[in-house]
């Protein structure tokens, strides 16, 4: 007899990357069409020599690199990422208001298990992140979507309309994922305010901040009365120093909300990697020239990105920007089932807008999302060709 499943575990849907790649399983790409990849922002490039001597260093010399650290993170890299925040943001954050988490996914699940139980309600603004929803349903947390306008932007007075007694968080993803949107500073100080008004959490991902095209802060929420309360700022150094393998991300809020998340992170992980911590660290220190290249060449693929992806015929593109593009098709059919024929007829491998939206939403049959970091500019106009040489 089979042992009882969670049911709430047995609803969540599968993890789409997966799915997509399975869709590469029995094609063939010749060498004069290869694949091109679209479906994941992760860099596939290792990091710098520089930092991966410095792992290898610790791997060899430092006997503390395979050894448990504090659960909250190591105390250095801590402090590296309040004073990076502080020069960022203009306002100024202590070690003690970091955690160093197992990835920024971990960093979310770690946010919402100290914010929101089973029927408790967070707001999500669709499309969402298909991880953000499915840690939320795992847990048994409703997810309560918020449309957005026609610049991929959620509106405040919108989701005002959505919280309720047993809502505890919005969660705003900026630069956006799946999308690309950079939510203004007036947008996310609106969500502030009404966040701080009702008593709910901000959780703020900003997994992409290293690459928003706009100079300076975007945004200063975190400079604000009540912040430790009511703000909690998410970042990941996978797509910053190219280290998605090593899992290090962080969570920022005030030290009461930390001492609660210390007993998640102890139990899940104990603590973070050490090898990643201290590439992370070594990364802080070292390479922000090189990391301010990496943003001019991902700001260079999003124009082309924008060019290219803007002039095809029939095909609409929503929003652009970080790693992402939105992008609506012009054929009757659902991108869920186009995707997979994207694949066999036009060697395309790109995530459908039906996993970043509620089932059944028209949004998401009708779009596709493109991870475009990982291509350049050749590249990106190469897809565009053979995306409007498909027949859809």
């Amino acid at each position: 007899m089979t042992a009882p499943m969670n049911p709430a575990l047995a609803a969540t849907f599968s993890p789409p990357v997966m799915e997509a790649r399975r869709w590469l399983n029995g094609v063939d790409f010749p060498a004069d069409r290869p694949l091109i990849n679209v479906s994941q922002a992760a860099p596939v490039e290792p990091p710098p020599e520089g930092l991966r001597q410095a792992i290898a260093e610790a791997a060899l010399n430092r006997p503390e690199a395979h050894l448990y650290g504090p659960v909250l993170g190591n105390p250095e890299l801590r402090q590296a990422v309040a004073e990076e925040f502080s020069a960022g943001y203009g306002t100024p954050f202590q070690a003690g208001q970091v955690a160093i988490t197992q990835g920024c996914n971990q960093a979310f699940c770690a946010a919402m298990t100290m914010l929101a139980g089973a029927g408790d309600e967070v707001i999500l603004p669709v499309p969402w992140y298909f991880n953000h929803k499915m840690w939320l349903d795992m847990m048994g947390i409703v997810t309560r979507p918020l449309n957005c306008d026609d610049a991929m932007l959620p509106d405040a007075q919108a989701a005002a309309r959505l919280i309720g007694p047993r809502t505890r968080a919005i969660v705003l993803v900026t630069p956006n994922n799946p999308t690309g949107a950079e939510y203004p500073a007036d947008l996310v100080a609106q969500f502030y305010d009404l966040c701080r008004v009702h008593g709910i959490a901000l959780v703020l991902d900003e997994t992409y901040r290293d690459f928003d095209a706009r100079d300076g802060a975007p945004h200063d929420v975190a400079g604000r009365a009540g912040a430790d309360e009511t703000l909690i700022q998410l970042y990941s150094f996978s797509k910053a120093y190219r280290l998605t393998g090593h899992r290090v991300g962080a969570m920022i809020t005030g030290p009461d909300r930390l001492a609660e998340a210390e007993k998640f992170l102890d139990t899940v992980a104990i603590s973070t990697s050490q090898l990643g911590q201290i590439g992370a660290l070594w990364g802080m220190r070292n390479l922000q020239d090189w990391l301010a290249g990496e943003r001019l060449e991902i700001l260079s693929r999003r124009a082309a990105a924008t060019r290219a992806l803007s002039q095809m015929p029939g095909w609409q593109l929503r929003s652009c920007g970080a790693y992402f593009a939105w992008l609506r098709h012009p054929y009757a059919g659902s991108s869920a089932d186009l995707a997979p024929r994207l694949v066999r007829e036009a060697g395309v491998l790109a995530l459908p807008g039906t996993m970043f939206m509620p089932e059944g939403d028209q949004q998401g049959a009708t779009h596709f999302r493109i991870a475009f970091a990982n291509v350049d500019a050749a590249g990106i106009e190469a897809l565009a060709g053979r995306l409007t040489g498909f027949d859809g």
